[in-house]
């Protein structure tokens, strides 16, 4: 049994979300089609936070980032680096997939209590890469930190109460590297550094350091939060 606490396979605690799983068990009957939980090792350096399953993602394969182009994207980084699952662990905010991929506010709380326990649980965690504004949010949430006294921002670095650092990065989303907004060369660089941290190098200079914008425009939706993931419903995108 895992020392992790995860919803359990008929979790009720968004009748939203419960509701749109029972939908798509009739419209897709051979996907998962229920809470995803965390992969990886139980003891990691490096946990990974997106924001919640895709529906033909993780939704569909029954694990994070893995069945969508979000997923090649984070999943060959991760090969790439080094940052196999003996180093690292896959979490998203939310584990239910959310209808047009935007959870509210209320269900962003419910699933709280499942990431800050898994937080809590993680001795030896060095570094956190949040991927997207509303995982950085959830992370900070779940740690009882405010958003505001730690923005978000792509390559930004943030000190938590628990030594490790959490790292912002714009979310893999066709929205994103479609667009320009993040490139290999941005993904890599991020990477790079949390590979650093993972290897206990440079971890003690940590601080926010911002990427410079790119040069290509931004595109038509919110590009803060993820810009490919949607922010929570019931509240208006910055």
């Amino acid at each position: 049994m895992s020392r992790f606490l995860e919803p359990s396979a008929d979790c009720r605690l968004c009748p939203r979300l419960a509701a749109f799983r029972a939908q798509n068990r009739a419209a897709f009957p051979d996907f998962h089609n229920a809470p995803v939980p965390s992969c990886g090792t139980g003891d990691p350096r490096l946990l990974v936070v997106g924001l919640a399953p895709a529906l033909k993602g993780a939704n569909r394969t029954g694990v994070p980032f893995v069945g969508d182009r979000s997923g090649l994207w984070l999943r060959d980084a991760l090969g790439r680096f080094r940052l196999g699952e003996d180093v690292c662990r896959i979490a998203n905010a939310v584990r239910c997939v959310p209808p047009a991929n935007r959870p509210t506010a209320a269900e962003l709380a419910a699933c709280r209590p499942f990431l800050a326990g898994e937080l809590a649980a993680l001795a030896r965690l060095r570094a956190v890469l949040a991927l997207g504004r509303v995982a950085h949010g959830a992370t900070l949430a779940a740690l009882g930190l405010a958003p505001r006294a730690l923005p978000f921002a792509h390559g930004a670095e943030h000190r938590l109460p628990n030594g490790a650092i959490l790292v912002d990065c714009y979310h893999p989303s066709p929205q994103n590297t479609h667009t320009g907004r993040l490139t290999p060369a941005m993904f890599d660089a991020v990477f790079r550094r949390v590979r650093a941290l993972v290897d206990g190098d440079g971890a003690a200079t940590a601080q926010q350091q911002p990427s410079p914008p790119p040069s290509s425009p931004p595109p038509q939706h919110d590009a803060a939060t993820g810009a490919g993931e949607a922010a929570p419903a019931n509240r208006p995108s910055p």
